[in-house]
């Protein structure tokens, strides 16, 4: 077995990037294209996602197995809090080792639509941190990442609260830390600012999603609350009719972001590619 621990322990920056399965049988198909095309930009890790509440988990399983095992690519698997109770968590957990995968991606994840409010109140695990003790106590071979967001957690009330959080997540079994996309990396640094005086010492991959249409842009708002910063706002204004030019320059955007990143001493680069490996192919090629 192979822990996502330790190549943070060996590398200066580690390049990972997200995907997730799609929800179409047919799009289902087309994975091992692109799983395929993901080896070749050799990414250091890459984590596989899943809906709301686990939707899509069955796939998800499916691709972390493929591409684990098939193509050779390490894995971090997400798992939500908010989806699992403690039996369901550990038949998971047995299920990952199984096919060889022990890095997991502990969230809170939101709230399926079917879960009543009994079901919801009285769930095994309230937090993402409960999830991570639970795990480090009874499965301590694996590997833990935790969320962060430069921007803080839309429920916490202010910028120090959300930190006190993350140091708990840390307390809790924690590994390492990504971060929830952003375009302004000076929230990325205050954040780890905070963290590191509350003496928090553990990886931080800073998360970057390259804007390459308007469309998308509005999208990443609603979903996510992120800020979006004068000069992506000019920038999506000006190629907002014209698509070949938006993605170029929404690429050149984020590719000074990671270059950005990489002159502070960021710990990791990780991207949100909306399943399109040859973004993560531009960006780590650009970077390297």
């Amino acid at each position: 077995m192979s822990s996502i621990r330790s190549i943070y322990n060996e590398k200066k920056a580690v390049f990972s990037c997200e995907i997730y399965p799609p929800k179409k049988e047919d799009e289902f198909l087309n994975i091992n294209e692109k799983l395929e095309m993901l080896k070749s930009t050799g990414p250091d890790f890459i984590s596989v996602t899943y809906g709301a509440g686990g939707s899509n988990a069955g796939k998800a399983v499916d691709i972390s197995s493929k591409a684990k095992n098939t193509f050779g690519l390490e894995v971090l698997s997400h798992i939500t809090s908010v989806g699992f109770n403690r039996a369901d968590l550990e038949k998971g957990l047995k299920a990952f080792r199984e096919n060889g995968i022990e890095n997991v991606l502990a969230l809170r994840g939101d709230r399926p639509k079917a879960m009543s409010d009994e079901q919801y109140d009285n769930r095994d695990f309230i937090h993402a941190s409960d999830m991570m003790t639970f795990i480090k106590k009874n499965f301590p071979d694996f590997t833990i990442a935790g969320a962060c967001y430069p921007e803080k957690h839309f429920e916490a009330p202010d910028m120090e609260s959300d930190a006190d959080m993350l140091r708990v997540k840390s307390e809790s079994g924690c590994d390492f830390f990504i971060s929830q996309l952003f375009f302004d990396n000076s929230f990325f640094y205050s954040m780890c600012d905070r963290m590191k005086k509350r003496g928090i010492d553990i990886p931080v991959s800073a998360g970057i999603m390259p804007v390459t249409s308007a469309k998308m842009l509005g999208t990443t708002i609603s979903l996510s609350g992120t800020s979006i910063p004068k000069e992506l706002s000019d920038l999506v204004a000006r190629y907002a009719d014209d698509a070949e030019s938006m993605k170029k320059a929404g690429l050149e955007y984020a590719i000074n972001q990671c270059r950005d990143l990489l002159s502070h001493g960021v710990d990791g680069i990780h991207l949100y590619i909306m399943n399109k490996p040859a973004l993560a192919e531009t960006i780590f090629n650009a970077i390297r």
